[in-house]
């Protein structure tokens, strides 16, 4: 006799299903995001006929305790990014916009993973022949990679099985759909139950499961979040409009660093490595020009060089604008109130506009000090030295609080030539450090001495 189905409402922001409709989910409190979903209605077992459990429990001290075995994909950038590359029996989860480089990056991954282990590349966008034309314009030729164009989940399973396949790379999530859910592929419940599949599969064969993921239009991965704490990795694309520069960040790894970069280049052979992602950063101006400044930000494991630029002006409105981009708006607004408190410096009457030159985001507080030097050399019209870096947060009482790692961001910004540098004085290093002159300081009144 079969089983009958029942509707249930799933909640697309967080997968927690309830009986009834609602406007507002009562798990994570959004509202109009339960959907009707079918599921099978499957009577209950009684506890004495549940078959005997399969695996024992282990204590702490017996599990294993090796290192991870990881698979080079052949990039550095992208290996970084992972961690330090492919985890046997880890499943990766990959979003970004449409067209910004997902399929690329996995397929030059999987193209210099197969002549080593087992790779299943499966589709379910793209027929064969698209992919063998992507692959011949990116110049990877013909080699071992094993492609399969397919949207049952257990046929791409029972592929993967049937190769043997350590490695195996699902383009996209979203065209997955499993027989076992009476749903269309893409839904709530789809979604929930093909990564469940891959998580398993990954977890018994020890395979490196990698799928792609839409994302929303802002810029989140489509689905339930639930997809994001099933897998153990979730790595995001960023990249300006009209750039040719593309970032993957790590936001979850259980294998390495979150918020760990990788820098790429988007060129007609594919996607490139940038080795020194602080060049694109730095705009370096012919002269010297006010309201500009380099300061040092960390980005996982990485010092990153960027530069702050800041614009005050005269406001003719009645309420002066305040615009951040790359920074948070609240907190520009504060650093301008210490601005003023403690240093006498009055911005109430001007606009101030603050950039971070790359469209990267700065999420740290080491952009506090940069950030008020240059809209004082803005203000008074004074370009502050070329060769100049500085970092460290502001307190609302007008001290110069340090930053973590702060003696490699100093190591950093001696390597690409910088000369002198303005930091909390408990960063200042024990040792120097060969060619940069390091200026201590404790309050923002000496900060703002050292640049005048």
């Amino acid at each position: 006799m079969s089983a009958r189905s029942r509707t249930v409402y799933v909640c697309s922001a967080c997968g927690d299903a309830t009986p009834k409709w609602q406007g507002q989910c009562p798990a994570c409190s959004a509202w109009n995001t339960l959907s009707a979903m079918s599921a099978p209605r499957t009577p209950a077992r009684a506890t004495a006929s549940r078959p005997p459990a399969t695996s024992a429990p282990q204590t702490l001290g017996s599990a294993a305790t090796d290192e991870a075995t990881r698979l080079g994909t052949g990039s550095s950038e992208f290996d970084r990014v992972l961690g330090g590359g492919l985890v046997a029996g880890s499943v990766t989860l990959i979003g970004g916009d449409p067209g910004i480089g997902k399929s690329t990056l996995l397929l030059q991954a999987a193209a210099a993973l197969a002549p080593v282990v087992p790779v299943l590349y499966a589709t379910g966008e793209e027929s064969l022949r698209q992919v063998g034309l992507r692959a011949r314009r990116l110049g990877l030729g013909a080699n071992a990679l094993a492609l399969l164009a397919e949207t049952d989940v257990e046929q791409v399973l029972a592929a993967a099985e049937t190769q043997g396949a350590r490695v195996l790379v699902v383009d996209s999530i979203q065209t997955m759909g499993s027989a076992a859910v009476e749903a269309s592929p893409g839904s709530v419940s789809q979604l929930r139950e093909c990564a469940a599949r891959f998580v398993a599969h990954a977890k018994q064969t020890g395979t490196a499961v990698v799928l792609i993921g839409h994302v929303t239009k802002e810029g989140v991965l489509a689905g339930p979040r639930v997809l994001e704490h099933l897998v153990d990795t979730v790595l995001y694309f960023e990249s300006d409009a009209g750039s040719r520069y593309r970032i993957v960040r790590a936001v979850k790894n259980r294998f390495g660093a979150a918020n760990e970069i990788g820098v790429f280049s988007m060129e007609e052979q594919g996607l490139r490595e940038v080795k020194n992602p602080s060049a694109i950063f730095l705009s370096r101006h012919p002269a010297p020009v006010a309201g500009s400044i380099v300061t040092v930000i960390r980005e996982g494991t990485r010092p990153l060089l960027i530069e702050v630029q800041a614009l005050v002006d005269e406001s003719r409105a009645q309420q002066p604008r305040r615009v951040a981009v790359g920074l948070e708006s609240n907190r520009l607004s504060l650093l301008l109130a210490v601005l003023h408190r403690h240093a006498g410096v009055a911005l109430y009457a001007h606009d101030v506009f603050v950039n971070v030159v790359g469209g990267v985001h700065v999420g740290e507080t080491a952009a506090d000090l940069p950030a008020v030097l240059a809209a004082a050399s803005s203000l008074d019209d004074r370009p502050l030295p070329a060769d100049l870096v500085a970092f460290g947060e502001l307190g609302l009482a007008g001290e110069v609080r340090p930053v973590p790692f702060g003696e490699e961001r100093l190591r950093e910004a001696a390597k690409h030539g910088f000369r002198r540098a303005i930091v909390p004085r408990a960063n200042a290093p024990r040792r120097p450090i060969g060619g940069l002159e390091v200026v201590g300081v404790e309050r923002l009144a000496e900060a703002l001495a050292a640049i005048r």
